[in-house]
C-alpha cells in the first residue's frame, strides 16, 4: 500500500502532465530534440579521437567510429616521448596557471564589482561603462599593449606572465555586479551596525549571495586559461614554461602534408576538451542560475 505522501506525489506528477496543453507538449519535444542535437559535437569528438587512420580520412566522413583503436593515443605518446620537455611539465604549467587564474580572476572581478555596485564614487558610472566597452575589442587588438606591459614589468618567462593578461575579465565584472545589485542595502547596513567591517560584509554576505555568478566566472576563467596559447607564444622564451595547449597546437604545424599527426591531434583535442566538460558539468546548475538572474534587479 502506497504511503500518503507517495500517493500525493504521484497524483501531483500526473496532474502536472495532464495540465500541459498541446503547445507545451510540442515545446517540450522540441527542447528534447534540441538538447540531443547539441550533444552531437560531444559524441563526435569522443568518437573522432579513437578512429584509426582509414576512418579519419574516409569519404563521406562517418560520425561514429566503427573500429575503435588506441593507435592515436600511442601516436600522441610517441610524439611527447620525443619532445625535449616532458609532457608532464606542460601539463603542470597548464593546471597550475589555470587554478591560479580561477582564483585571481574571480577575486579581482568580485572586488571590482562590489564597489561599483554598493559604493558610489565620482566616476563610477564611467568606470563601469569603460569596462563594458572593452568587450567590443577583439583579443588581437590588445596583443601589442599586453606585450609592452608584460615586458615593461620584467615578468617575461615567468608564471606571472601567464596570469596577468588574463586577470581582467570584463564579462566577469558585469555578471558579478548584476548579482551584487540585487543585494538589499539594508542587509549590508545591518551587518555594519552589528560591527562588521567592509571585508567581513564582502566575504560573508556578498560572496555567498553571489556564488552562482562566482561559479560562472570561475568556469569562464578556467576555459580562458586552459585553452590559452597566447601567453606561451608571446611571453614564454623557454619551452618548459609553455602550456600544454601550446604544445598540442604545435603537433600539426609546419608539416609537409595534412595527413601526418592527425590522429595525435584528435586525441589532443579530446584531452583539451574533457577538463572543460568536467568543470562545466560540476558547476552547470550555478551557470543556469546566473543566466536567470543576471538581467534582473
Amino acid at each position: 500500500m502506497a504511503r500518503p505522501w507517495q500517493a500525493l506525489t504521484k497524483r501531483r506528477g500526473g496532474s502536472r502532465l495532464t495540465r500541459m496543453d498541446g503547445f507545451q507538449k510540442l515545446l517540450t519535444l522540441l527542447l528534447i530534440v534540441l538538447s540531443v542535437f547539441m550533444l552531437l559535437p560531444i559524441v563526435y569528438i569522443f568518437n573522432h579521437a579513437f578512429k584509426p587512420y582509414h576512418e579519419l580520412f574516409v569519404y563521406p566522413p562517418t560520425f561514429l567510429v566503427n573500429e575503435p583503436s588506441l593507435q592515436n593515443v600511442n601516436e600522441l605518446l610517441a610524439v611527447t616521448a620525443r619532445s625535449t620537455v616532458p609532457m608532464i611539465r606542460y601539463m603542470f604549467n597548464s593546471v597550475f596557471t589555470s587554478v591560479l587564474a580561477v582564483v585571481f580572476v574571480t577575486g579581482v572581478s568580485a572586488l571590482c564589482a562590489y564597489p561599483l555596485s554598493k559604493h558610489r564614487f565620482p566616476g563610477s558610472g564611467f568606470v563601469f561603462a569603460a569596462i563594458l566597452l572593452t568587450l567590443m575589442f577583439a583579443p588581437e587588438v590588445v596583443q601589442i599593449p599586453r606585450y609592452l606591459v608584460v615586458s615593461g614589468l620584467g615578468i617575461m618567462n615567468t608564471y606571472f606572465a601567464h596570469l596577468l593578461p588574463l586577470m581582467a575579465m570584463p564579462i566577469g565584472v558585469f555578471l558579478l555586479k548584476q548579482f551584487v545589485d540585487q543585494i538589499p542595502d539594508s542587509l549590508l547596513e545591518a551587518a555594519r551596525i552589528d560591527g562588521a567591517n567592509e571585508f567581513i560584509v564582502f566575504l560573508r554576505i556578498v560572496i555567498p549571495v553571489c556564488m552562482p555568478a562566482v561559479a560562472t566566472v570561475a568556469i569562464l576563467a578556467f576555459q580562458n586559461s586552459w585553452g590559452n596559447i597566447e601567453t606561451s607564444a608571446l611571453f614564454m622564451l623557454d619551452d618548459e614554461m609553455k602550456s600544454f595547449a601550446f604544445f598540442l597546437s604545435t603537433l600539426t604545424n609546419n608539416l609537409a602534408n595534412n595527413v601526418a599527426m592527425q590522429g595525435a591531434a584528435a586525441v589532443a583535442s579530446l584531452i583539451m576538451f574533457v577538463p572543460n566538460l568536467i568543470v562545466f558539468v560540476i558547476l552547470q546548475s550555478k551557470v543556469i542560475t546566473t543566466m536567470a538572474h543576471s538581467g534582473i534587479k
